[in-house]
C-alpha cells in the first residue's frame, strides 16, 4: 500500500464530488428529474472509482504511478486498466462494442446520461486539483478527436460543457 497513492485517489474522489456539487448549485437544470440527480450524487461521492482499490487495479496503478515502469509493470498497468473502464461505465470506453463478426465491426453505444455526467465531473476533477476550473476545456479539446464517442452523447456533452463554460464566464469574467 502506497500512502502517496492512496491520497492521490481520496483527493480524486474528493475533487469528482467538488465537480458534482458545482453542476447541483449552477447548472441544475441539467438534471431531467431529482431521482436521476440522486442517482448521480451517489454514483460521484460514493460508487466512483470504487474498484480502484481492488487488489488488481491498485498493486498496478501503484506501481505503475509511484514505483518503477518496467515492462512487467506497465503491461500489469494496462490490464488494470482495462479492468477498470469495464468496471466503470463513467469512461467513453466502456461504451465501444467491438464485434465478434467482421462485418459487425465496431459499434460506438449511447453513453446514459447519468454516466456522462459522471465522466465530466472525472474530467474535471483534475481542473479542481489544479485550481483552473476552464483546464477542462483545453483537455477536451486536445483529446475530442481521439475519443470514439457516440454522436448523440458527444453532443450531450459538449452542450454540457458549453453550459459549464458559460456559467464559469457569468461567475468569474
Amino acid at each position: 500500500m502506497s500512502a502517496k497513492y492512496d491520497e492521490y485517489i481520496i483527493t480524486h474522489k474528493s475533487n469528482v464530488t467538488k465537480a458534482f456539487d458545482w453542476l447541483c448549485t449552477n447548472l441544475p437544470e441539467i438534471f431531467p428529474s431529482e431521482v436521476m440527480k440522486s442517482q448521480i450524487e451517489w454514483q460521484c461521492t460514493s460508487a466512483h472509482d470504487q474498484s480502484k482499490y481492488t487488489k488488481e487495479e491498485y498493486d498496478a496503478y501503484d506501481a505503475y504511478f509511484y514505483g518503477n515502469r518496467s515492462y512487467e509493470t506497465v503491461q500489469n498497468f494496462k490490464v488494470a486498466w482495462l479492468q477498470h473502464i469495464h468496471k466503470n461505465p463513467h469512461h467513453w470506453q466502456h461504451w465501444i462494442l467491438i464485434n465478434d463478426e467482421h462485418n459487425e465491426g465496431v459499434e460506438l453505444l449511447e453513453i446514459p446520461f447519468n454516466y456522462i455526467i459522471e465522466m465530466i465531473c472525472d474530467w474535471w476533477s483534475f481542473s479542481w486539483r489544479s485550481e483552473n476550473l476552464y483546464e477542462i476545456f483545453d483537455w477536451y479539446a486536445k483529446h475530442r478527436d481521439t475519443m470514439q464517442i457516440n454522436d448523440s452523447s458527444r453532443r450531450m456533452i459538449e452542450d454540457i460543457l458549453n453550459k459549464m463554460r458559460t456559467k464559469l464566464d457569468d461567475i468569474y469574467g
